[in-house]
């Protein structure tokens, strides 16, 4: 009886932290979507930039809501996620809206870098030139990568192995998967896109980085004044703000791999508590790092 009154204890202090680290997400994230559709219903186009940060508020609004309403029933009501795919669909559209999370914030950085960092490589170049025209490729290819984690995590939770006590308050709702070896190449996949999306962030910080300093050391010999400079800048912060909120992030996913068959601990519930907070605090970095976003949010909150 000890022992189940702390797990409830527990489930209550996540549900409530969850809830207070997701719904403001979930506005920051709607506020985003609404004003980019408002600003596409007038000028009738949406630059790259603008593309990019409507779907990835699309896909972290939607990966807060229904995470969070997958946490509220396990701890809550658990027995609605015993009916027939109801736990699957949870688990595919988590992963779904995840892993677009992901891609699109690394495809958010990688365009930033080749559309602000300066380098006289050809190949460079021809990336500044066609950036443009390769954003709703990589866009695309984002949303297939997530879609191949989403399939993969519908069909782990339908395995027997994700047995009926899944839902269990003890085990913060997330299928309890015996790790063997059925399930590595399914590990391995979402890993590496951990990864590849992470090593994109790092390489686009690093290319900028180096830009800057390039640009820097040529406005000192030249002894000119560069209006791109504050471009440099500006897109600087924005990205390393993100890359320090990113590699928080990419270590809890990891740390979440590896704990996803353990029991109610500590170090569940901090990897929960900063998954939750990624998409929301991300998401007001850009909005202050946007000075449309930033001029619509100071102009609504009065």
């Amino acid at each position: 009886p000890r022992q189940q009154s702390n797990v409830t204890s527990y489930g209550v202090l996540t549900v409530t932290i969850i809830t207070l680290e997701a719904f403001p997400g979930m506005w920051i994230n709607a506020f985003i979507v609404c004003v980019l559709c408002i600003a596409w219903v007038k000028k009738k186009i949406l630059n790259s930039n603008e593309k990019i940060l409507l779907l990835l508020g699309c896909s972290r609004f939607w990966y807060l809501c229904i995470a969070w309403i997958y946490k509220f029933l396990s701890f809550i009501y658990p027995n609605y996620l015993y009916v027939q795919t109801i736990l699957q669909l949870a688990v595919f559209f988590q992963a779904f809206f995840n892993h677009c999370n992901l891609w699109f914030s690394a495809s958010l950085c990688g365009f930033y870098c080749i559309k602000i960092a300066t380098f006289r490589n050809s190949f460079f170049i021809y990336l500044k030139v066609k950036v443009d025209r390769m954003v709703p490729w990589f866009l695309f290819l984002s949303g297939i990568l997530a879609l191949a984690v989403g399939i993969v995590a519908y069909d782990i939770a339908d395995k027997p192995h994700c047995n009926s006590n899944s839902t269990e308050q003890g085990n913060f709702g997330t299928a309890n998967i015996k790790m063997d070896k059925h399930f590595f190449p399914s590990f391995f996949l979402a890993g590496f896109e951990y990864a590849a999306s992470f090593m994109a962030v790092i390489f686009s910080a690093v290319f900028l980085l180096f830009s800057l300093w390039r640009h820097k050391r040529t406005m000192q010999t030249n002894s000119m004044k560069d209006l791109s400079m504050d471009a440099h800048i500006r897109a600087m912060k924005s990205i390393f703000s993100f890359l320090v909120v990113y590699s928080i992030n990419f270590v809890c996913l990891v740390l979440n791999m590896v704990y996803v068959t353990k029991k109610l601990n500590h170090m569940t519930f901090l990897i929960l508590v900063f998954q939750y907070m990624f998409p929301g605090l991300h998401s007001l970095i850009l909005v202050f790092s946007n000075p449309k976003l930033e001029k619509a949010l100071l102009k609504i909150l009065p």
